[in-house]
């Protein structure tokens, strides 16, 4: 299958090179040339833009920082949604306002074009290994048409309903993780000022009724967890400013509902002083050391 692959940052390369090992043609474009390189590098044809990686695909992946990114994309004259071959199923799995998602599914829609959101959850570990998992919102058919692809780039594949329904489960999910993350990190930091030993804390607390994914799988101690961003500088996984994003994501669409998000607004607020204080493209995980 032709496909064409528009985001090649830290997840989207892995992403799109696991398509690659599966036999695919992948024409890509990213603005980091030294992504491109690895990209060319693994088999994959790199374009000078994205309209020209789009111009012959039968698929059109996406992944992309933010709802902006994914509008000056697809919208407007020079948008992909002008120029592209009739019937090209599109999939975005960036993580994007839901409002933003069910509004250019409309319009590709209108322009006779399959169009479905399938923001993951897994990290660059997951898209490595292929085992992400995709929450896609979007007609049936068109999610079963994916589903092939998303099964080469991930285990689990959830079909949450209409347009946009994947963005929702995403920012719901996130910000769940954010806070999980806060207090996680406030909790160890108080057995480690009252004398505890780090790792025992958390393997006790792990058989007990605050166990959680942060404690037993990404813990944000240094030297408790071995291949995890706290135990490697915080480098890598997920950034700060990503999971600043996600909650602002989350906040906004609660504001336009009137839910209350009293914890989200909180831990959007905390991870934008631990942003200012010059930990933004850390590991979100370095909250720990937030003071």
């Amino acid at each position: 299958m032709k496909i064409a692959f528009i985001g090649l940052g830290k997840m989207g390369l892995p992403m799109a090179l696991n398509l690659l090992k599966a036999g695919h043609q992948l024409t890509g474009y990213d603005l980091v040339k030294s992504q491109l390189d690895l990209f060319a590098a693994s088999g994959g044809t790199v374009a000078p833009d994205a309209n020209t990686a789009a111009k012959d695909a039968e698929v059109l992946i996406s992944m992309l920082p933010a709802s902006q990114h994914v509008q000056s994309l697809y919208l407007g004259e020079k948008g992909l949604l002008a120029n592209l071959k009739p019937k090209t199923l599109l999939i975005d799995c960036s993580t994007i306002s839901p409002k933003v998602a069910q509004a250019v599914a409309a319009n590709a829609k209108a322009k006779g074009f399959a169009m479905i959101d399938a923001p993951v959850s897994g990290g660059t570990a997951g898209a490595q290994a292929a085992t992400l998992t995709f929450m896609v919102g979007g007609d049936t058919n068109d999610v079963e048409r994916a589903r092939p692809l998303l099964e080469r780039m991930g285990q689990n594949i959830f079909h949450a309903g209409a347009s946009g329904a994947g963005q929702t489960v995403k920012v719901c999910n996130n910000m769940i993780l954010g806070i999980q993350m806060l207090g996680t990190s406030e909790a160890l930091r108080l057995g480690i000022a009252n004398g505890m030993d780090p790792k025992v804390l958390s393997d006790i607390i792990s058989k007990s009724s605050g166990r959680n994914w942060v404690l037993e799988l990404y813990n944000p101690c240094p030297g408790v967890m071995e291949n995890v961003p706290s135990s490697k500088g915080y480098a890598g996984g997920f950034g700060v400013d990503l999971m600043l994003k996600d909650l602002g994501l989350a906040v906004e669409n609660a504001e336009g509902l009137s839910a209350s998000v009293p914890l989200g607004k909180l831990a959007q607020q905390l991870y934008e002083t631990h942003s200012k204080a010059g930990n933004g493209q850390l590991d979100f995980s370095s909250v720990f050391n937030l003071k």
